[in-house]
């Protein structure tokens, strides 16, 4: 069975040798970011030491399909099947009056830069940021939980700005706000990824309650305690949580920050949130997400996937799998197998991938017999199976993801489709060449 908090996942790593200690202290301004960005998420990673501060922090518990899969007790392969399960049938979560994260309550004095590490990533950065917290607000039904991971720049004392680019969740603030009211938040810290992986699942399409579909991923009900402030509910095994509103008719400057493309974003006045109270776990283990990096890329990823196959199999019954590569930083490019059975799969599979997901802007549908997770295999079908003038298509003036500059400087994005399909009238010309037994080949087995 899998853990259901970090202090237990990371105690299984370390265990298992996965788990890389960081003795030396860090300082979160810059040096942090850079140690993590260093190891290209291959390894959970624990600080001991944070400059400033008497707290370790943890970061990488995701980087890796294999470090998420084995963080839920599955295979990697599992991933995109087990979590579409977890939507169609969610575990309700176990409510609970006495709670970890409850075991110190601060209400009064509250200075956030202060209490737990903050880190400035970029060199461009506007200032520090929390942004892994998985944020926690009420449905428009008043009982749904949804929750996702918005980043919060740090002002003073208890404040703090945050980025709200979901349109529901916007339109939901803003109707609080035309009503003259605070919008109530928790912000968990030290979550599991599952936690992580469900917030990803897309609100408009995906109705559940994200903290039950994390607990169908773990195969056991997640706990959660009301909150000492506000109306919600947090998880019970949770580092620490920031309780808050958001408030009614005050901005403050956002921004620049390093976005997830690999480019600064720009600055623009957004919402403040107020923290009312904060709660801890003794000992607690603080937990961050280098930005732009694996960790937050890979579960945004798998999450789209779930839409895209969806949306494809509409109108191409043969599709197999698709993947949203992580050189794509997790949004932009698409990689689909199809088995194809008339002329015109390839791109009727490709007309459906755009339309299903409007940040998708390069994508290539292949063969069942390549293998998309490999960037050569795919690339060999594209140098060997397509002549740009018949199979390739472009679609100019569409919408596309905000986050990208070549779309929002222009205010559209064109989409580029490739199909690198064979034809099926002349498929025998495209056998591809293979040795028997090479498969079983042990090279070690000739020396």
């Amino acid at each position: 069975m899998a853990e259901t908090n970090i202090r237990a996942l990371l105690g299984r790593w370390e265990q298992d040798g996965r788990l890389l200690r960081i003795r030396r202290e860090v300082d979160p301004r810059y040096e942090f970011g850079a140690v993590v960005k260093a190891d290209k998420g291959q390894h959970p990673l624990l600080f001991e030491r944070i400059k400033g501060f008497g707290v370790p922090m943890t970061a990488g518990l995701g980087g890796s399909k294999e470090l998420l899969a084995d963080s839920m007790g599955m295979a990697p392969e599992d991933l995109l099947p087990d979590l579409i399960r977890a939507i169609v049938t969610p575990l309700p979560t176990r409510s609970v009056e006495r709670a970890p994260v409850h075991e110190n309550v601060l209400t009064r004095g509250i200075s956030l830069e202060k209490l737990f590490p903050v880190c400035t990533y970029h060199a461009e950065d506007s200032g520090a940021y929390y942004v892994s917290g998985v944020m926690v607000v009420k449905g428009e039904d008043g009982r749904k939980r949804y929750t996702s991971i918005r980043r919060m720049q740090v002002l003073e004392g208890n404040r703090t700005g945050i980025l709200i680019t979901s349109p529901e969740l916007l339109q939901q603030y803003r109707e609080y706000e035309a009503r003259g009211e605070a919008m109530e938040a928790a912000f968990m810290f030290g979550v599991v990824p599952a936690v992580v992986l469900a917030s990803q699942i897309s609100t408009h399409l995906f109705h559940a309650d994200k903290l039950e579909v994390a607990s169908a991923l773990l195969q056991q009900p997640l706990d959660v305690v009301r909150c000492k402030t506000i109306d919600l509910e947090v998880l019970a095994e949770a580092e620490v949580v920031f309780e808050g509103r958001i408030l009614p008719g005050v901005r403050e400057p956002e921004g620049p920050f390093g976005e997830l493309g690999g480019y600064y974003g720009g600055q623009s006045d957004q919402p403040v949130v107020e923290i009312s109270a904060v709660t801890y776990r003794n000992q607690p283990i603080w937990q961050t997400i280098l930005p732009a990096s694996y960790e937050e890329k890979l579960p945004m990823a798998i999450s789209r996937e779930i839409a895209l196959l969806s949306s494809i199999r509409q109108v191409v019954p043969g599709v197999l799998d698709v993947h949203i590569t992580l050189g794509g930083v997790g949004r932009y490019h698409a990689v689909i197998r199809i088995r194809k059975t008339q002329e015109g799969d390839g791109k009727t599979a490709l007309l459906a991938a755009f339309a299903g997901d409007k940040d998708l802007k390069h994508a290539v549908v292949v063969d069942e017999d390549v293998n998309l997770f490999d960037p050569l295999d795919v690339e060999w079908a594209i140098a060997t199976r397509v002549q740009a003038d018949l199979d390739l298509f472009i679609v100019p003036g569409a919408k596309g993801s905000p986050l990208e500059p070549s779309h929002n400087l222009r205010g559209v994005s064109a989409k580029m489709g490739i199909d690198a399909t064979c034809p099926l009238a002349e498929a025998w010309h495209y056998r591809r060449t293979h040795i028997p037994g090479q498969d079983e080949i042990r090279l070690e087995d000739y020396l």
